[in-house]
């Protein structure tokens, strides 16, 4: 629990921090008197004055950070000083400033995507698993064994690329192009056809409802122990088990399940040792289960195995990536709240705190690589929300300079007013919203 609330903490941080640092950077450069930058709120622990007259604060509750700047000239200021008032700005200034923020947030993204781009991550290989009859993926003609190698053109080298490519047409339709591998070696096109559905958090994932799902992970044997069926068969610490019986390519449990199944019987099993093939013969030996029941054994303890990519590209590529892959991610999200709106996405869908906490705290226990990709996605998150134009956002105040643009006069105190009391009901709502489907996932 501590660990992941301490994930938590770091995350929400940084990302708040770096939202205010646009903010901040911008307003400086648009000449704007920046009083207080704090990291963290509440009592301030330390703090030193720069020579601008900024006070940088460390305060005691560590869950972000705030920009004060100069609303308003004080009464007795020089022309010079009311200049720095943010309010003096002219419009295009005080959009930009607010605009800082949000889009920081979203620079931070594609840096977090390109560097991860760059070191390179160890991820999974795309190899299926044998689609669900009457899925779209069957329908498609998808084999278990099939390796993702392209989709629309576009190379994919492991899972997490194939699922990010498929994930827009998963969640609202479409029709793609999907070049595979096929176990024998053939190259093949297929065609999979998916059409929208209503997305709900409490099924199944996209992935698997369109029936493209990972292959299970071979059955590697870790040790021999000696004297037993698996010593007698000649198996050895190493092989990976291709078939047992009538199981090709069986994934660890069906392979356990056809050895129980055959006491007393001998069994044919292909492995692959030192990258040839080696056919054995292999008699399970009966013994007593926990429950009392006559079960075959081989007596050998068995890992998993399954072909993982090493997936790194240039420092350019890798940009390239950072960028598409944050503008995707936000162009999705948009697309999703879109959906939500018309009722084709459930509302369970919207997490709160503490499920962010739970998710950080996983990335984190994962290592680097799953924690950064998080605090991606989370940054690309808080850019879009900020955008939307809701009164006490940032795309409310901007929304407010557009109209004063159009109308050629700042906007009325009470639409102001008003606009805040409706802004903060619907933040209201949705915050109460989020906790209660935060509770429900812990309580059901």
């Amino acid at each position: 629990m501590l660990f992941t609330l301490l994930a938590f903490a770091v995350a929400l941080g940084v990302l708040i921090t770096f939202h205010e640092l646009g903010h901040y950077w911008v307003a400086r450069r648009c000449g704007v008197k920046v009083l207080r930058f704090s990291v963290g709120f509440g009592r301030v622990i330390a703090r030193h004055t720069d020579r601008q007259g900024t006070e940088w604060a460390l305060s005691a509750i560590p869950l972000g950070g705030y920009v004060k700047m100069l609303d308003d000239p004080l009464p007795d200021a020089s022309p010079e000083q009311a200049k720095q008032a943010f309010n003096r700005k002219s419009v295009a200034a005080r959009f930009a400033i607010v605009l800082a923020g949000p889009m920081a947030n979203l620079l931070l993204a594609a840096i977090l995507y390109a560097l991860l781009s760059l070191v390179g991550t160890r991820e999974p290989a795309a190899i299926l698993a044998a689609p669900a009859s009457n899925t779209a993926a069957a329908r498609a003609g998808f084999q278990g064994g099939d390796r993702i190698t392209g989709i629309d053109g576009v190379a994919v080298r492991s899972w997490n690329e194939a699922r990010w490519r498929l994930l827009d047409a998963l969640a609202t339709g479409g029709e793609l192009t999907v070049t595979v591998d096929a176990p024998s070696g053939v190259t093949r096109e297929r065609v999979l056809r998916l059409t929208p559905g209503h997305i709900d958090s409490e099924k199944t994932g996209l992935m698997s409802q369109a029936g493209l799902r990972l292959a299970a992970a071979r059955p590697v044997v870790t040790q021999v122990t000696a004297g037993g069926a698996g010593d007698a068969a000649g198996l050895r610490a190493g092989d990976v088990v291709q078939a047992v019986g009538p199981q090709d390519h069986p994934g660890m449990d069906a392979m356990v399940r056809e050895i129980q199944l055959h006491a007393n019987r001998t069994l044919a099993m292909t492995v692959l040792r030192n990258g040839a093939l080696t056919s054995l013969m292999i008699t399970p030996r009966p013994e007593t289960d926990a429950n009392g029941k006559k079960v075959g054994r081989i007596g050998v303890l068995l890992g998993a195995d399954f072909p993982m990519v090493t997936v790194r590209y240039g420092v350019f590529d890798s940009l390239r990536r950072g960028v598409l892959r944050t503008a995707d991610t936000a162009w999705l999200s948009l697309k999703m709240m879109g959906r939500m709106v018309v009722g084709q996405v459930s509302l369970r869908n919207i997490s709160g705190p503490v499920t962010i906490a739970d998710y950080a705290g996983q990335t984190a226990r994962i290592g680097l690589a799953a924690y950064l990709s998080f605090l991606a996605l989370i940054s690309v998150s808080i850019g879009v929300l900020n955008l939307l134009p809701i009164p006490l956002l940032d795309g409310g105040h901007l929304m407010y300079y557009l109209f004063e643009v159009v109308r050629g006069k700042p906007v009325p105190d009470k639409w102001r007013e008003t606009g805040q009391r409706i802004g903060l009901g619907f933040l209201g709502a949705l915050m109460a919203l989020a906790f209660f489907n935060d509770f429900a996932r812990l309580f059901s």
